[in-house]
């Protein structure tokens, strides 16, 4: 069932372990950022919508400083308001970081496979791990209201497609260590389905597109640390 820009299959190596926070920042962690809320189904136990790829960047900063760690990002030439119409001409990551960062696409599927052979995140049955288009009623949900994957996190497969850092580009096929996509392209990689969309979508080996100054209310995000 995988799509075309699924293959070639390939072996990657992560060679830093890391913490990830354990579903889709909810409304209620975005609120303790100070940014207005753009979601369009409110509650402070759903996940955040409607964020940019900006918005996401900026927000994994603010945590930062939230919690006393060092900045993940360098931005610049920035314009607009966080959670509205932010973008920003360049971004630079500081690989050194002790803060919040956006995973990989890379660190996201290992962690949405949870030590597990599942076609989904925490299992095959996907209506046990997740909300997708046939059981969510067209709304988000609640954040870990499914069971929980091999590594103890919560909707990886469904609820709201999810952020990446990785610009979108095709396998190669090799071989790779601590992948961070292309240098540069049009669109940023989104993993894991939503609300809105097929189980097609949430299998953990799927990849979805979207350009960073693009929301929609099934777009979110969640935050790694690189582990000290």
């Amino acid at each position: 069932g995988c799509d075309g820009d699924d293959f070639p299959a390939h072996t990657v190596t992560l060679s830093q372990a890391y913490w990830m926070m354990e579903s889709e920042l909810t409304q209620a962690m975005w609120g303790t950022l100070g940014y207005a809320n753009p979601s369009g189904f409110v509650g402070n136990d759903l996940p955040m919508e409607r964020v940019r790829w900006w918005d996401a960047v900026e927000a994994a900063n603010a945590a930062s400083a939230r919690d006393g760690l060092s900045a993940c990002y360098a931005l610049s030439g920035c314009s607009g308001t966080v959670g509205s119409n932010r973008a920003c001409a360049s971004v630079t990551l500081d690989v050194a970081c002790t803060g919040w960062r956006l995973p990989t696409e890379a660190e996201w599927e290992y962690a949405a496979r949870g030590g597990e052979g599942f076609v989904y995140a925490g299992s095959s049955d996907l209506d046990a791990v997740g909300w997708h288009g046939s059981n969510s009623g067209g709304m988000t949900h609640a954040v870990c209201g499914k069971a929980r994957n091999g590594y103890g996190l919560c909707d990886m497969s469904g609820n709201v497609w999810e952020w990446s850092w990785d610009w979108y580009g095709a396998y190669s096929g090799a071989s790779v260590s601590d992948p961070q996509g292309p240098l540069g392209g049009s669109y940023r990689v989104l993993r894991s389905g939503s609300w809105s969309y097929p189980e097609l979508n949430a299998r953990v080996a799927d990849r979805g597109i979207y350009a960073p100054t693009d929301s929609a209310n099934f777009l979110g995000f969640r935050l790694v640390r690189t582990a000290p």
